[in-house]
């Protein structure tokens, strides 16, 4: 009985309670409260609370495996969502207790990053402007180019995102930001819209996107170029954030074993980041999810 002392100082009552629950067929209840040094009421409180069943347990159940099927990404915030979607009425602040009781924390911290950035040239004029809205899939894309250093090497992501519900259309991964990896990733979007879809394509000033070529292959598709005024990330910030999403969600969440381990990562995130990972501002679906629901409502 020597834990129950209070003198100690080193467990609050409800610890108190719980040892007096596990004592009280070796002693006297009355003899282990006065040792514990807690009121009679408390001690009942926690007995009656220990009876009753746990209202959130299956709600409690679904957070845990919501949270582990996204490896710890998503906060309470997006758990809510996700809770809302599988028919579980809990508000936000409701869940952030559960997960706290949980011992549930976003593994996920937001850390900055550098997109790589090309040469100075010819530049086209800047049709979006900051225009981030699109009423239906495939009517405005943006690009750029983003790098990851690792293993004493460098690896060059080019994605394409379609600002209708931020899906990456097509992208290529590459150990150089050459324009083969450019023409690639066009090369594969360009299979899932019709020519002359007057399309509006942004990105910023990198070098890639003043290349002839790179202009023609866009026209041939009915496609309009826009860019970023020199210097100005916020122009394209949509595609700036996804890269920040994706360091701070995959880069610089886990180690990698090894460049083809981190490749191969990072192809299941993208297509975690497409077709599972739900989105506020998508009505709590994913990219994918949201696209599919547009075509079958219209």
């Amino acid at each position: 009985m020597e834990c129950l002392n209070s003198n100690k100082g080193k467990i609050n009552d409800k610890d108190k309670a719980t040892v007096i629950l596990e004592l009280r067929h070796k002693y006297k209840v009355v003899e282990l409260i006065r040792v514990a040094g807690i009121a009679r009421s408390t001690y009942y409180y926690y007995l009656k609370s220990s009876k009753t069943p746990d209202k959130y347990a299956e709600a409690k159940e679904a957070i845990k495996q919501i949270y582990h099927e996204n490896k710890g990404r998503y906060g309470y915030r997006r758990i809510t969502i996700e809770l809302h979607n599988r028919g579980f009425d809990l508000n936000h602040k409701t869940v952030q207790r559960l997960m706290k009781q949980l011992d549930l924390k976003c593994m996920v911290r937001v850390k900055k990053y550098k997109s790589y950035r090309g040469g100075v040239g010819k530049t086209a004029p800047n049709i979006l402007k900051r225009n981030f809205k699109a009423e239906k899939p495939n009517e405005k894309w943006v690009t750029d180019v983003t790098e990851f250093s690792l293993f004493g090497t460098k690896l060059y992501l080019s994605p394409i995102l379609d600002l209708y519900n931020r899906e990456i259309v097509s992208y290529n991964i590459s150990d150089r930001p050459n324009f083969a990896q450019i023409t690639d990733m066009l090369e594969k979007a360009f299979l899932k819209i019709p020519d002359d879809s007057k399309l509006v394509f942004h990105s910023d000033q990198g070098w890639q996107y003043k290349m002839k070529l790179y202009q023609t292959m866009l026209k041939k598709k009915g496609i309009v170029q826009s860019m970023s005024r020199k210097g100005n990330c916020y122009d394209n910030s949509v595609m700036e954030n996804f890269f920040g999403l994706l360091k701070s969600e995959l880069f610089y969440f886990q180690p990698f074993d090894s460049l083809e381990h981190f490749k191969a990562e990072l192809e299941e995130y993208i297509d975690y980041y497409n077709n599972r990972r739900i989105k506020n501002k998508l009505k709590g679906l994913s990219p994918v999810q949201y696209r599919i629901q547009s075509f079958m409502i219209a």
